[in-house]
């Protein structure tokens, strides 16, 4: 059985790094995106546009839109002269925000009443849109501070962001994407290795072989385990080392949930790759699971903020669960005894998929 289950394993490695499509697809793909991902999924927000309309002839208002415009996050403040101009502004696009300061503004800070000007906020944009409202309102709060009288000085808060204390985008995107590009790799593999085979020609030999079911399972298996394994090092590498995200974790204790986590994927992998009669279903079918899997892990959005029966979904997704191992190694400092609370839902995922694959599989054999 071993000299059996050997020669699978090897067969299989073989016919992935033989060919040139295969190597390319391994090798590629996860390094482009990575680095187009890192550079190009930015949270930050910058080179905003601004529409102003100043109704206002007095100081106040001026000396607010020079702090405005002297704002890091700003690119260009456009002045016009009638609302209609402002909302066309920001239907073409051109502005994110638009401020309106009413005619009375700096009469009412001069008369000690409360001043207010509008802001408007391109809906389409929301997030950056209430991002920038939200350095627009600490500009604001400052200002307004300052002209509050000696004595009567409104309490103010200071802020501290633990484990990202600089708001760097790079350290929550890389280990997240450390996590999603093992998905990808895996899940090809596997995917594609019963699918080719009977596309090519080769699965009946295959049946007509002495090895038995189980160790073409596990023939199919362990390579990309291995790979989807060394891929996330990898890209854990790159992370500490070209990108300079902090590690502060266990090395050893990552290393041993991504293999659980690769394991819980390549289950899934073997279930498609069983079903799929070529391979363009079985990379149709690896994106149809890819797309759920990244949008309830909680890397777009938080799990908390979606509908209760998605949060009860995105309990049976490993990769929300590896999101959470692997930002807490390299950020928070997680200690493994924490991490236990999330590595035990994957070995359960794994046992599962692993479970449902052996009897898909062998379904196919038999």
């Amino acid at each position: 059985m071993n000299g059996r289950l050997s020669a699978q394993i090897v067969k299989e490695l073989l016919s992935l790094f033989r060919d040139p499509r295969s190597r390319a697809v391994l090798i590629g793909p996860p390094l482009m995106q990575l680095l187009l991902f890192s550079f190009s999924v930015t949270l930050n927000v910058d080179n905003v546009d601004i529409a102003v309309l100043n109704e206002d002839a007095g100081r106040a208002s001026y000396e607010l839109l020079a702090r405005v415009r002297g704002a890091g996050f700003v690119d260009d403040v456009t002045f016009v002269d009638n609302p209609a101009a402002l909302a066309a502004m920001i239907d073409r696009r051109n502005a994110l925000l638009a401020l309106h300061f009413p005619s009375d503004f700096s009469r009412d800070i001069a008369a000690g009443r409360p001043a207010q000007a509008q802001v408007l906020i391109d809906g389409r944009r929301a997030n950056a849109g209430q991002v920038a409202f939200g350095f627009l309102n600490a500009i604001a709060n400052e200002y307004g501070a300052e002209l509050t009288p000696p004595g009567k000085r409104p309490p103010r808060s200071a802020v501290r962001y633990w484990y990202n204390p600089n708001l760097q985008y790079q350290w929550f995107v890389v280990p997240s994407l450390t996590a999603m590009l093992a998905v990808f790799g895996a899940l090809i593999i596997t995917a594609l290795s019963i699918a080719r085979e009977r596309e090519l020609g080769t699965f009946d030999q295959l049946l007509v072989s002495p090895a038995q079911p189980i160790e073409i399972i596990i023939g199919k298996t362990v390579p990309a385990l291995l790979i989807g394994t060394v891929l996330g090092m990898v890209m854990t590498g790159i992370g500490i080392l070209a990108f300079g995200v902090p590690f502060t974790g266990s090395l050893l204790a990552l290393f041993s949930l991504l293999v659980l986590f690769v394991l819980s994927v390549v289950g899934v992998g073997l279930m498609i790759s069983s079903i799929s009669q070529t391979q363009q279903q079985a990379v149709l079918g690896s994106f149809a699971v890819m797309i759920p899997m990244v949008l309830t892990s909680g890397f777009a959005t938080p799990v908390e903020n979606m509908p209760a029966f998605l949060q009860i979904v995105a309990e049976a997704n490993p990769l929300k669960h590896f999101l959470i191992i692997v930002l807490g190694s390299f950020l928070k400092a997680t200690p493994v005894s924490l991490l236990w609370d999330h590595a035990w839902p994957l070995l359960i995922i794994a046992t599962v998929t692993m479970t449902s694959a052996v009897l898909f599989v062998r379904g196919r054999l038999q």
